[in-house]
C-alpha cells in the first residue's frame, strides 16, 4: 500500500504542475474527455482449473477525468480524475463461499447435486485513474487519441448473486435469488495498469490488476484483466 501512495502522490505532483502551465493556453474550446464510460469483458488472470466459469462476465466502469495540456505540446496531456470500477464475474453450478467460515474462499463446484444454474460474483472499487494522453485534434477532439495509464482504487463492495435453484439433472427447483456479500478475503486495495486507442469519442480500452484479487493464503492468485469500449466526452 505505501507503494500506491507514493505513486499516487508523486502523479498528483506532476499533474498540479501542467495545471499551472494550462493556464497559459489558449484551449477554450478543447474536447477534455472528462467523462469516461467503459464497458468490457472481465476474465481472471491465473484461474484453476477447478473453478467453473460461464457465459458473459463483465466489467462496468464511470469515471469523471480532469484534463491538464501540456505547454509545449497541447496534443499531449495529463489527465487524472475520480469514479468507480466494478467486475462481474459468472460461474456455473458453483458455490462461491464469500462468507463461509473458512481459511480461504471455496469454489465448490456442485454440478453433482442441488445448485444454483449461475452465480456473480462481484466487486465494485473507488478508483482514481491517472491517464498520459495523446490527442491528434486537441481542439475538436475528433481524431486519433491514445491512453495510457493506471488506476488506485478502494474496495467498496463484494457480493454474490445466485439464481434459479436447480436439482442435478437441471430441473428447477425454486426460482429464487439468495444475495450474500463480504469483503473478508480480499485485497482492499487494487493497482491496475490501463490502455486506450480510438478515434473521437469511442475507444478500445484494456486493463490488468497488478495486485491479486484475494489476499495473500485465502483465495487463488488470481488478477482480473478487461478488454472493451470506452465512450469519452463533455
Amino acid at each position: 500500500m505505501k507503494k500506491f501512495l507514493s505513486l499516487f502522490i508523486c502523479t498528483l505532483l506532476t499533474v498540479v504542475v501542467f495545471a499551472q502551465d494550462k493556464k497559459k493556453i489558449d484551449l477554450s474550446n478543447r474536447a477534455n474527455d472528462h467523462l469516461l464510460l467503459q464497458l468490457g469483458y472481465t476474465k481472471w488472470a491465473g484461474i484453476p482449473d477447478s473453478i467453473n466459469t460461464k457465459g458473459l462476465s463483465k466489467s462496468l466502469n464511470l469515471y469523471v477525468m480532469f484534463d491538464f495540456p501540456f505547454k509545449s505540446n497541447p496534443k499531449l496531456s495529463m489527465a487524472m480524475g475520480l469514479g468507480v470500477g466494478s467486475d462481474h464475474i459468472i460461474f456455473s453450478k458453483t458455490h462461491v463461499g464469500i462468507k463461509e467460515n473458512a481459511a480461504a474462499i471455496r469454489f465448490t463446484d456442485q454440478s453433482d447435486t442441488n445448485h444454483f444454474k449461475k452465480t456473480k460474483l462481484a466487486t465494485s472499487y473507488l478508483e482514481v485513474p491517472v491517464e498520459f494522453r495523446f490527442s491528434a485534434d486537441p481542439v475538436n477532439g475528433k481524431g486519433v487519441k491514445f491512453a495510457v495509464g493506471v488506476k488506485i482504487g478502494t474496495m467498496i463492495n463484494a457480493h454474490t448473486r445466485n439464481t434459479k435453484f436447480e436439482d442435478k439433472t437441471g430441473s428447477l427447483i425454486n426460482d429464487h435469488v439468495m444475495k450474500e456479500s463480504s469483503k473478508r478475503f480480499f485485497n482492499k486495495n487494487r493497482l491496475s495498469g490501463t490502455v486506450r486507442i480510438g478515434y473521437g469519442h469511442f475507444s478500445l480500452y484494456g486493463s490488468y490488476q497488478f495486485t491479486t484479487l484475494f489476499k495473500d493464503g485465502l483465495g487463488p492468485a488470481v488478477r482480473p484483466f478487461s478488454i472493451g469500449l470506452t465512450l469519452s466526452g463533455l
